[in-house]
């Protein structure tokens, strides 16, 4: 997994047809994909429940490329050892979700994964600058999380103190929550490389006529880039 600040394009499977995950996978990197994120919540930390290391492990083989597997879950650190093994390329965990967020960012990059460390709306980005030299990721949460198709919370200026901060560390700025072509230049503009998108790839396709994925994901793309119109 080499480090480059050109815009990646990560759907969260939350928007896929939950019975046939392995095939979505497999559409969805077929169609464009960089990366699959995986949204995991327990039902404590997030009002939702998705799932958990057995199904990471069930879709890795599908996966040719990054398995970004995001956990809103507390706590966090009895689990990470499972999802490494289950295949994850890249861990994150919410800053809110443990008192010693230091140790579980040790724990991830020990279990052989990169580290990434998410913020909620509410958690301001002087949150993580003690964390600079210990992630590969930075994951700011453009909606409250728990849920897919929720409206974009502007998060821009904390993008842009983030991107200040990281200065020429080889650290990632992902979003997610309310991605779209309407949204996704805002958040490149201000730093963001790495955009998660839910329903804004998945609508209108399926694992039968997966072009639509493909549309999705060039529109997406393209205004990150500056190239839509």
């Amino acid at each position: 997994m080499s480090f480059d600040r050109s815009i990646k394009i990560a759907p969260s499977i939350l928007a896929a047809d939950f019975a046939n995950f392995g095939a979505e996978c497999e559409a969805i990197e077929a169609q464009g994909a960089d990366w699959v994120h995986v949204d995991v919540m327990d039902g404590h930390f997030v009002p939702n429940i998705t799932f958990g290391p057995a199904t990471c492990a069930a879709i890795r083989p599908h996966i040719k490329g990054v398995m970004d597997v995001h956990l809103m879950i507390a706590p966090v650190d009895p689990y990470i050892e499972a999802f490494a093994k289950a295949g994850a390329d890249v861990i994150t965990a919410h800053a809110e979700a443990t008192p010693h967020i230091h140790r579980t960012l040790q724990a991830i990059r020990g279990a052989g994964a990169k580290a990434g460390v998410a913020l909620n709306p509410g958690t301001p980005a002087s949150a993580v600058a003690e964390l600079l030299d210990m992630v590969d990721l930075i994951c700011v949460m453009t909606v409250n999380p728990g849920f897919g198709g929720q409206k974009f919370i502007d998060m821009t200026a904390k993008i842009r103190e983030l991107r200040a901060m990281i200065g020429d560390r080889p650290v990632h700025i992902e979003i997610d929550g309310g991605v779209d072509p309407k949204t996704a230049p805002l958040v490149a503009q201000a730093g963001a490389d790495v955009l998660v998108a839910g329903s804004a790839v998945f609508k209108g396709g399926s694992v039968s006529d997966p072009a639509p994925y493909g549309e999705n994901i060039r529109a997406i793309r393209a205004a990150a880039e500056g190239t839509y119109v």
